[in-house]
Parts: structure tokens; C-alpha cells; sequence
């Protein structure tokens, strides 16, 4: 997040709440009258082709080249997002503050094939010069809604052309905020489908709680703002972020800092929705936390928190409603003396958490840090933390590289590979003295995973993007838990456009067929026809070659007839 202007803060002043306490002072220096900049609309193919491949135990995943997104532009860029249509897997939109011709605002970037080629503009019109911390999320309908903080508070804008024109700013809560998330309730399941969250910090009032808000409309209004937590004595609650469950859960975390300095963050809270945001279930300390945060880090003049991330799985196989929480840490079992990426896991709706576990996996207590950590848990249940790391070069003072650190068991074990193909030297941006934003950002589609950081190889903060592809293509069996019953699960994701992942458990050897039909009852095709061990298995299915529409997906094994359906949208 970056500050707003000198007269922003003095209009928005917090009473009861040191300057220290929300994180904001030294941001962005007051600037001129604003002057809209000229469309910046730019595509770029990449053309180095080098690539990585990292092989760990039974694990292959393959690093495609740093991108630069907008490489024709000189823009500042900072503080990143990247989200992925819930259909359409090829588009991608990222946001980020952004400073561009002296006007300090927010851009939006967008690629339609699945990360090759991309367009922005680096000052998105709806927003003014003052507006930072971009939460941006795509709906059920392929709208882009835009979150960020602005004058007069909370706002939001939304695009229904992949941001080609926007809507003008709406208003969602007035006065002081801080620290937005957005995320969009997707599962055609869900009583709450289409249903879009904002979440943020509400420093209007004395100990800042937790606030969210939510639209039915695309963003065109907003409605349902509460506030969602009372922060426990000598906390208040910051750095929030929000994911939606595979049945229509909301879930919150955010870290608890001490209403006093050092503002040390002492634990992670979590809510819970099941009513659609309207309720929530709260737990202020879901478990002890000791975040980094402070404003030079490791010998760099550059600002850091250990603010929390959130990741739900959804994609129907074993560990389908998982929730995952990271956040930066040190000094606190399992982190080492110097800072780790922590991850928590949930198997029961958020009501109890697992002890940590230490997601990157260099020497503990190496001097070596890593901080900024996103997540995102991929369409075939794969946990995937990015994060800052610079385990590579001198404890102090030295170069930073972009890490992801990947588990497919649960978070049990991990498997690291370097993203970044350059390193870069760690400092404050240009005009903003120690600030160098608040996180990155990551997601996923087509099998892929697209860490998604900002670094300034250029010699200015720019946003880069790599895909990484791991080994998990066409059918995969786990044979090692032997299932209690037959089951055929619900396709993931669905809708789809044009991959989506068809799992299925046995628990006895048969011979399995798995064909799908169209609403005519004709096959489409036949997926598997073969005996399989006794085991759980995925499906990797592509419906390029077929029309939009319902399908239908029967698994045949021995006496068990299972059909359920699925729709493709194109």
C-alpha cells in the first residue's frame, strides 16, 4: 500500500491511532494536478525462451522465462495482484500502484492466452491520482471488479470488456481504510453464486476491525458492509485477504499487531462465513504468529510485514475444502532466528488449525530470508507459495530472487524452485523511501501456475510473470490410500473453457470407463477405458474440439454407474 497525499491524510486523519499503527507513514509525496496520461495500451510476445526444469523426489516442474508485463513502459509498479477468470482460464488480470508521468495511481493488465501476450494501461480512469492497494477479482459473468483505496474510502469499478473501458468510481465505505482484498464466489453450487467480497481495514474507528462488503450485481452497487470482527485488547486487525470455499464459504485472515510500538504481529485471525457474508463466525487468535514488520529489513532500506495470505482448495479431489494461511516469519517455531514463509492448514471450515510448517526448504537459521509470500492452491489441489528469497547471496545487504515453493500432500512436504531468471538488489522505490509495497501475487490455469512479483532489473519496480508447469498430465492414480467406496467427483472447475479435471476413487481394481455425451445422449467421447488399481484418481480433460454447452461424464466401473454434468463455456 502506498500513502496518500499530504491534504489526503489530513482529511482522513485517525483519532486514537498512531500515524506508526496503520502502517503508513513516509508514502507517496504529494503530486502536481492530475493529468490523465494517454492510453497505454501495449503487447508484447515474449521471445527468450529459456527455460527451467527442476526435478525433487516424484516432481517435475518446469519454469518458463521472466516476462515483463508492459515492457514499453517506464511506469512504476508496485504492490501486485493476479487473478484468473473463473471460466476462462486463458485470461489473467493483474493490478498494481503504479506511479506513470508523475501521476500516482493504479494500472490493470490483462493477457487473453493464458499468460503469452499482454495489454494495460498503467492509470486506469476510474481512479485518481491518490487511490493505492489494488484488490481486484473477476466474476461468475466474466466481470472485472476493481477494489482500491481512494478518496472518499473504500471504492470499486468494474469492467465488462477485459478492461478495455470502466465504470466510473463507486463508493463502497467512506473515511479511513486500509488493505483491500477482493474474491468472487464461482461454484455454480453455491446459494451465494456470482456474489462478489471486498475486504478491509476500517481505521475510522479507535481499534481498527475488519470490514467487508459484497456485490450481487457485478459491482454495479454494494451492499452488506459490516464490520466483521471486535480486535482482541491491545490488537487491532490489518493486512486482510479473502477467498470464497468450494460451497459458498467466505473466509478472512489478517494479522493482530500491537497497538503499540514495536507493533509486533502477534497471532492471525480468521471469520467465517456461511450465510454469504451477512455472519460470521470469528476467531481474533486462530493461531500465535510472530510476523516481520519493520521498516528496514536484512540491510536493505526497504519495508516489510509478515501480513497473512489465504488459499482454499477446490478442486473436488481428496482435500477439496482445505483452507491455507501463510504469512512471513521469524523467531517462532518453526521459523528459524531469520525469516521463514509459515503456512497453516485447516480441514474443518477454519474451527481448528495444524501446527505450522516451514514452506521453503533452504537450511533453517542460514541467515538467508524469505518474506512476501502469496498463495494459490491450483485446479488440481497443488499448494503454491511464491515469496522473496535470498538464499543465494550474503545474509545482509545483497541480492533478492523470486522463489515458489510447491506441495502436493497438504503442505506436508514442499519442493522449491527459483521463478525469477535475474536477481535484483532489494530497496524502497524511487520518491517513496522505504516503501516498496506490501506483497505479490500468484495464480493458476490450463495446469499451469503464474507467480506474479514486482523487482526493479530494469532499474525501475516493475511487474514481471513466469509460468510454471508441473508434472500432472493426462490421468494420475494414487494408489497408496485405498478408497472406502466408489466415487465419481464433480468436475473442477465448472463451468469450464476449455480444461477442466474429471477425479474419481476406487477401491477395488476394475476396469473403468469414463465417457462423456452431449444433452442428445451421443458420446463425446471416451476418456478412460482400461483396468485401474484400487486407488483415487484425476482426469485432465480438454473439450477444445466440442461446442459450447451441457455435457454429461459417466464412470462405469464394474456395477457402479455414476453420471454428472458439466458445462462448457466458450
Amino acid at each position: 500500500m502506498k500513502f496518500f497525499a499530504v491534504l489526503i491524510i489530513t482529511i482522513f486523519a485517525i483519532a486514537n491511532v498512531p500515524a506508526q499503527e496503520k502502517w503508513s507513514t513516509s508514502r507517496k509525496p504529494v503530486m502536481g494536478s492530475y493529468t490523465k496520461l494517454p492510453s497505454e495500451n501495449y503487447s508484447w510476445q515474449n521471445t527468450n525462451k529459456t527455460t527451467n526444469v527442476y526435478q525433487q523426489d516424484n516432481m517435475v516442474i518446469t519454469v518458463g522465462p521472466s516476462v515483463r508485463v508492459l515492457p514499453t513502459s517506464n511506469a512504476q509498479q508496485d504492490e501486485i495482484v493476479l487473478v484468473r477468470h473463473p471460466i476462462n482460464q486463458n485470461i489473467m488480470f493483474g493490478g498494481a500502484n503504479t506511479t506513470a508521468g508523475g501521476v500516482y495511481g493504479q494500472g490493470g493488465y490483462i493477457t487473453t492466452d493464458g499468460g503469452a501476450t499482454w495489454t494495460g494501461n498503467n492509470l486506469l480512469s476510474p481512479f485518481t491520482q491518490s487511490s493505492s492497494d489494488p484488490g481486484p477479482t473477476i466474476d461468475k459473468n466474466g466481470v472485472i471488479i476493481f477494489t482500491t483505496l481512494d478518496s472518499p474510502g473504500m471504492v470499486a469499478a468494474y469492467s465488462t470488456n477485459n478492461g478495455v473501458s470502466w465504470s466510473g468510481r463507486i463508493t463502497i465505505q467512506s473515511g479511513s481504510v486500509d488493505k483491500n482484498f477482493a474474491a468472487s464466489d464461482d461454484a455454480v453450487s453455491s446459494a451465494y453464486y456470482g456474489r462478489s467480497y471486498c475486504v478491509w481495514s476500517n481505521f475510522a474507528l479507535g481499534q481498527p476491525p475488519i470490514m467487508c462488503g459484497y456485490t450481487t450485481n457485478s459491482g454495479v452497487s454494494w451492499t452488506g458492509v459490516m464490520q466483521v470482527n471486535t480486535p482482541l485488547s491491545g490488537h487491532y486487525s490489518q493486512g486482510c485477504d479473502v477467498m470464497c470455499g468450494p460451497n459458498g464459504q467466505v473466509y478472512i485472515c489478517w494479522a493482530a499487531p500491537t497497538s503499540a510500538s514495536p507493533y509486533t504481529e502477534d497471532y492471525c485471525g480468521f471469520a467465517s462465513s456461511t450465510t454469504g457474508g451477512t455472519s460470521w463466525t470469528v476467531l481474533n487468535n486462530a493461531f500465535d504468529m510472530n510476523g516481520i514488520r519493520a521498516t528496514t529489513f536484512n540491510g536493505w532500506n526497504f519495508r516489510v510485514n509478515g501480513f497473512t495470505r489465504i488459499g482454499v482448495d477446490r478442486s473436488g479431489g481428496p482435500r477439496n475444502g482445505w483452507i491455507y494461511i501463510v504469512a512471513a516469519e521469524k523467531n517462532l517455531a518453526p521459523a528459524g532466528t531469520d525469516a521463514d514463509v509459515i503456512l497453516h492448514s485447516s480441514s474443518n471450515g477454519g474451527a481448528t488449525w495444524s501446527a505450522g510448517v516451514r514452506v521453503n526448504q533452504d537450511p533453517l537459521n542460514n541467515g538467508k530470508v524469505q518474506f512476501f509470500p502469496a498463495i494459490r492452491v491450483d485446479e488440481n489441489g497443488g499448494v503454491n507459495v511464491c515469496y522473496y528469497d535470498n538464499r543465494n547471496y550474503p545474509s545482509v545487504g545483497d541480492s533478492c530472487e523470486t522463489y515458489m515453493s510447491r506441495s502436493v500432500d497438504g503442505g506436508a512436504t514442499w519442493a522449491d524452485v527459483k521463478v525469477s531468471d535475474h536477481a535484483w538488489k532489494v530497496k524502497g522505490e524511487a520518491g517513496l523511501g522505504t516503501y516498496g509495497g506490501d506483497y505479490i501475487g500468484i495464480s493458476s490455469g490450463n495446469g499451469k501456475i503464474f507467480p506474479f512479483w514486482f523487482d526493479d532489473k530494469t532499474g525501475t519496480m516493475q511487474a514481471w510473470v513466469a509460468a510454471v508447469t508441473p508434472e500432472a498430465v493426462g490421468i494420475s492414480g494414487n494408489t497408496n490410500e485405498i478408497p472406502a467406496s466408489f466415487e465419481l467427483n464433480q468436475n473442477y472447475p465448472n463451468p469450464f473453457n476449455p480444461n477442466t479435471t474429471i477425479g474419481f476413487a476406487l477401491p477395488s481394481e476394475q476396469n473403468v470407463k469414463l465417457e462423456v455425451f452431449d444433452m442428445s445422449g451421443k458420446s463425446a467421447g471416451v476418456l478412460v477405458n482400461s483396468d485401474l488399481k484400487a486407488g483415487t484418481y484425476k482426469f485432465d480433460y480438454n473439450a477444445s474440439d466440442l461446442a459450447s454447452g451441457i455435457y454429461f461424464y459417466k464412470l462405469t466401473a464394474g456395477n457402479f454407474v455414476s453420471t454428472k454434468k458439466m458445462i462448457l463455456v466458450k
